[in-house]
């Protein structure tokens, strides 16, 4: 037979995983839609992609005349074309949470999901 103590002592340590899983699902969920769009490691634009009803997209220049090309669409953002010598922001594809942030190191230019505040 278990000891009391020994259930107490289980118990607690159930209801102590609950509440980090709890804790850690709630942090994934309340930004997990929301992007952000930096340049110079400024917050240039925040995008909440579960607010998007109609695929729409928009250009980004800087005075240089660095251009971005981004495509957002209900659920989802990529950069569609971009003018940097390697493209690379372009072949990364949609952003997602598997795969590192979108990155267009010539332009100073990143796009990534949004962290939920502690």
């Amino acid at each position: 037979m278990i000891k009391t103590r020994t259930w107490i002592i289980l118990f607690a340590a159930l209801l102590a995983a609950a509440a980090l899983f709890w804790w850690l699902l709630g942090r994934r969920s309340a930004d997990g839609t929301t992007v952000q769009i930096i340049h110079d490691g400024q917050v240039i634009r925040e995008i909440d992609l579960a607010g998007v009803k109609e695929a729409y997209e928009f250009a980004w220049e800087d005075a240089a005349g660095n251009r971005n090309l981004i495509r957002v669409e209900p659920g989802r953002i990529r950069v569609t074309e971009a003018n940097c010598p390697d493209r690379i922001c372009v072949e990364h594809g949609w952003l997602s949470r598997e795969l590192p942030p979108i990155v267009c190191l010539p332009h100073r230019l990143m796009i990534q999901w949004k962290e939920a505040a502690p």
